[in-house]
């Protein structure tokens, strides 16, 4: 395996008395797109921030190329590209003028014009900030972070406040910068997004990794429960609900029976592997037939449920500080 790109060891910073990153490791492999997942306050900002040498640690070790950003932020400069959740332009700079003003920052600049086309602002290359839209302006912050030719990435929340088509559209402009060979640092407190586009991830919870891995690895590795959800007419539910507990009081291997809120005559049956198997029986044989049935499937949610006994809230609300603030 080739040396990692990214290592953060032992990360802590604190603000006051509070903990916004607690004992934080990871490392991120060349050409990876690599997840800092976590509900908003967790700590991922921060985390990213101390990475990029913007933030002084309180403890711990952070490399970028086996550069220390702590002890020597510029000399990661031309090689950290870092796209801020909070950055903004003046209105009226436009898209080609903002572009070329940061190539001038850096000593070996990409192509403003290749950029462009890469990111699918050609069109827009005369228009202002001000009258961007919200997916033209992420797409823009992104070519922001490449203009220096960096080798890493780090793109937050950059997806946040936009449409599902806007999003998607993002997703893929993601996936085609990786393609040219950047390794990405996505933060983001959307499980869908990292679902989708993270090779490898961590979850942060409360300053502190609760969780680390492959996204499918990550719920392969919860337990063997499945559930089957039925949804009956409302002539049938009734029986229905009444034949499936007493499926559960004869089968060890069906281990909760629930109606779900939100769809009436839907009934949610949890168990095993095998409990879809044990379902469709008993309604059988009791000459029920549902009008939908549905496995369903797990999900980073799930995990986050399992690492920390809670559901996830995506957007908890920011701690309060007396300094720096904490980020998500």
């Amino acid at each position: 395996m080739a040396d990692p790109v990214v290592e953060v060891t032992h990360l802590r910073k604190t603000y006051g008395d509070k903990v916004a990153v607690d004992d934080v490791s990871f490392t991120v492999q060349p050409g990876e797109i690599f997840g800092i997942l976590g509900p908003n306050g967790a700590g991922k900002t921060t985390t990213v921030e101390t990475l990029a040498g913007l933030r002084h640690a309180d403890g711990g070790t952070v490399t970028v190329l086996g550069h220390d950003t702590q002890r020597d932020p510029a000399a990661v400069k031309d090689l950290l590209g870092v796209q801020l959740q909070e950055a903004t332009l003046h209105d009226k700079i436009t898209v080609g003028e903002v572009l070329h003003l940061f190539a001038g920052f850096y000593s070996r600049p990409a192509d403003p014009g290749e950029l462009l086309d890469l990111l699918d602002l050609t069109e827009h290359t005369d228009k202002q900030f001000g009258r961007l839209s919200g997916g033209q302006k992420q797409r823009l912050s992104i070519a922001l972070a490449l203009v220096g030719n960096p080798e890493v990435a780090i793109l937050d929340e950059l997806t946040t406040g936009l449409d599902p088509q806007a999003r998607r559209s993002t997703w893929e402009l993601v996936e085609r910068v990786r393609a040219t060979g950047v390794t990405i640092l996505l933060v983001t407190h959307f499980m869908d997004e990292a679902e989708r586009l993270c090779d490898r991830l961590v979850v942060i919870d409360a300053g502190r990794v609760v969780a680390e891995g492959t996204p499918a690895g990550l719920i392969d590795g919860l337990d063997d429960e499945r559930t089957v959800v039925v949804r009956f007419g409302a002539d049938d539910a009734g029986r229905a609900r009444q034949r499936l507990d007493r499926l559960a009081a004869e089968h060890h291997d069906v281990v909760r029976v629930e109606e779900l809120d939100g769809t009436p005559g839907e009934i949610a049956v949890s168990g095993t592997p095998r409990v879809l198997f044990a379902v469709v029986p008993a309604l059988a044989e009791a000459d029920l037939v549902p009008e939908d049935v549905r496995t369903v499937t797990r999900t980073l949610e799930d995990v986050f449920l399992a690492v920390t006994g809670r559901t996830y809230a995506p957007q908890e609300p920011e701690p309060e500080l007396t300094t720096e603030g904490v980020r998500s």
